[in-house]
């Protein structure tokens, strides 16, 4: 839209000064003095205008970037650990805070995307916001109405967005990865990804040619040298995707990898990824952990160097959400999503890993007479992951 005034404004200009060129000549005839003063006049607004152009060169560059980016954060299934926890208020789904932190510290703002709506309710939010964060957790892919769906919803809008000349980026850490991947697949009966075991810190292997993608090509030597000879990335995940998956699935064309870790196992793994097509980016560790996440047990890093290489990535992809121009109607709107209506709990205490946690929607039930509650859904499903 902004292109496009821009140009009709400037052919306006041009018309209307060939035509005063024009007038000018018939008007002065062979007048030598008059040619003089025409020159002279003409100069003087084509000065003008120049100034004029360099101004507004200068107020486009700035224009280009959002300085007020929203990030949505999708919600997952409230965890079987943190629901017993919970039993009475019996919250739909819930975001680990670390997420909304990170986002946060690297200067957007926060609205939850919350699973099981439909279809509308997705798009009508992704048009006020300026791009989407899909968190690691505990979740199945094949839960109907939860983060899968949810997520599957978000990554074909994002695309039709795109597509239609909208940037919108999406940027998934752990689980989050995972699910782009397996979307990008198809979601079949057999999910695209295999079995691994990573539950500690490890380095970062980069592709020889890491340098010339979008999430690296910006990143500081020092910050590349700490993420490749420093065990700073934080793994928790019992599935991985690696090589064969893309090309099980001939995504080796859109998804481009950029580095490599090993589990346990010695299993090489994708660690970070990239969409060739669209601005969709995914890291299989946890950059947010570092900084804001501290039960003991756990032995996640905390150093300078751990905090400050793990900051880069957010700070990429709020990068990213700056190129966006959506926005909500009026403040009033904006404030009734954003994260601030929620209050964050204290969940290390109640042995989580999250230290704090979100939670919405809940639906309250009864409590029997011995006190038991009513059956939690989730009760027979059992992922091994980060949450405990």
């Amino acid at each position: 839209m902004l292109v496009t005034y821009r140009l009709t404004r400037d052919i306006i200009i041009c018309v209307a000064n060939d035509l005063s060129s024009v007038i000018f000549i018939c008007l002065v005839g062979d007048n030598p003095n008059s040619w003089i003063e025409m020159f002279t006049i003409k100069g003087v607004f084509l000065a003008a205008y120049l100034l004029y152009c360099v101004d507004a060169i200068t107020m486009t560059a700035e224009e280009k970037l959002n300085v007020r980016p929203i990030v949505g954060v999708l919600s997952q299934e409230q965890s079987k650990h943190l629901q017993s926890k919970f039993p009475k208020e019996n919250y739909t789904s819930y975001i680990g805070a670390s997420y909304v932190k990170h986002v946060e510290a690297a200067g957007a703002r926060v609205v939850p995307i919350l699973i099981g709506k439909s279809r509308d309710y997705y798009k009508d939010l992704m048009k006020k916001i300026n791009g989407v964060f899909l968190p690691g957790g505990a979740t199945f892919f094949n839960q109907s109405n939860g983060f899968a769906d949810a997520g599957q919803h978000i990554y074909e809008i994002a695309q039709e967005m795109n597509n239609e000349g909208d940037y919108f980026p999406i940027f998934g850490t752990c689980l989050g990865f995972e699910l782009l991947i397996i979307l990008a697949s198809g979601r079949g009966e057999k999910e695209n990804r295999v079995g691994c075991f990573s539950f500690r810190n490890l380095s970062l292997n980069f592709t020889s040619d890491f340098r010339s993608s979008k999430m690296f090509k910006d990143v500081p030597e020092e910050l590349v040298k700490i993420l490749a000879d420093e065990e700073v990335t934080v793994n928790a995940h019992q599935f991985c995707i690696v090589d064969e998956n893309l090309k099980s699935h001939n995504l080796t064309k859109d998804w481009r990898v950029t580095s490599y870790s090993k589990d346990d196992n010695g299993t090489s793994f994708i660690a970070t990824i990239e969409n060739t097509r669209y601005p969709f980016y995914g890291v299989q560790f946890h950059p947010e952990k570092s900084a804001y996440e501290w039960k003991a047990s756990k032995s996640y890093p905390h150093t300078n160097n751990a905090i400050r290489s793990n900051r880069y990535f957010l700070d990429f992809f709020v990068g990213e959400c700056r190129k966006n121009r959506h926005s909500f109607a009026s403040v009033e709107e904006e404030n009734k999503y954003l994260i601030y209506n929620y209050p964050p709990v204290f969940t290390g205490a109640l042995g989580s890993a999250y230290q704090q946690c979100y939670f919405f929607e809940p639906k309250y039930h009864d409590v029997t007479a011995n006190g038991d509650t009513n059956l939690n859904p989730y009760d027979t499903l059992y992922y091994r992951t980060d949450l405990y």
